[in-house]
């Protein structure tokens, strides 16, 4: 069998136009038209084994994806300090690979990751979103105070069962450990929650930024979104806020490369990962 060269990608997309990350036969999403390049560079097939950190959902968008992909050693020789910017010169311009890194070979963007960061974008602005960050901030009708939204999230801090918050699959576990969850609002009067976790079931993240929000706006009291981890079924009462807000901006890994299986192997027994965001 040829020898392989395992890599990391650091990727970013604007995730208006992409339904998604993960690859569909009849959508445009990330991860195909990543390796619809890569194969037009490198040759059909050549690359292997795309796996990612976080499959985000349709409109999310990201500054700090990673993912991992397979080349044979002699290609990625033939290549290296070339391909980043034929990929630059191929991509459309609504996703970028911005570093391509030898790694070992048992580096697992998914499994070895310790954990994502999101960031969700919101104005509260009486004249609404400014037109050049309208793909990348949600626009909400109500005046939101930040004391309200930072004591709703310190209720959801730490391990619980997102069952609330979560779209339950078949065999995958809602328990999660939130390690951050805290608001700031920009000197340009832009709100931003970051959320940090292990890792995140479907809809998680937008689901709790929605239970925050009417806490911050004063329709619901600031207890309310810790007061749903009680359940253990999806809450109808909670809204998922729409997607364009967010962002995936960070994947941690271990500092010492030694710790990548051990972290793999651990994640694999902690739970079934499920699609983010």
């Amino acid at each position: 069998m040829d020898e392989r060269t395992r890599l990391r990608l650091d990727v970013s997309y604007d995730g208006t136009d992409f339904s998604g990350w993960a690859a569909q036969p009849t959508r445009r999403t990330v991860a195909g038209v990543l390796m619809e390049t890569l194969d037009l560079v490198l040759g059909a097939g050549t690359a292997t084994g795309l796996t990612v950190a976080g499959r985000t959902d349709a409109g999310v968008h990201a500054t700090g994806q990673v993912c991992h992909l397979d080349l044979p050693a002699e290609v990625w020789r033939q290549h290296d300090g070339r391909l980043l910017r034929r990929l630059a010169r191929l991509l459309p311009p609504d996703v970028r690979v911005r570093a391509m890194t030898e790694v070992p070979a048992d580096f697992d963007a998914r499994f070895s990751a310790t954990f994502r960061r999101y960031e969700y974008r919101v104005t509260d602005a009486p004249w609404g979103a400014e037109p050049l960050r309208r793909r990348d901030t949600l626009a909400w009708p109500k005046p939101l105070d930040l004391a309200a939204l930072n004591a709703a999230a310190a209720g959801l801090v730490g391990e619980h069962d997102f069952a609330a918050y979560c779209r339950r699959k078949e065999n995958a576990t809602t328990l999660r450990e939130v390690t951050r969850l805290d608001w700031r609002r920009d000197p340009d009067g832009i709100l931003v929650a970051t959320v940090q976790a292990d890792a995140f079931c479907q809809n998680m993240v937008r689901s709790l930024v929605g239970a925050m929000l009417v806490a911050g706006d004063g329709r619901r009291p600031v207890e309310w979104p810790a007061s749903l981890l009680t359940r253990r079924e999806r809450s109808s009462e909670v809204t998922v806020a729409p997607a364009h807000g967010l962002a995936l901006v960070e994947v941690g890994y271990p500092d010492d490369p030694a710790g990548y299986a051990r972290r793999a192997e651990l994640t694999r027994r902690l739970r079934v990962p499920v699609a983010e965001g």
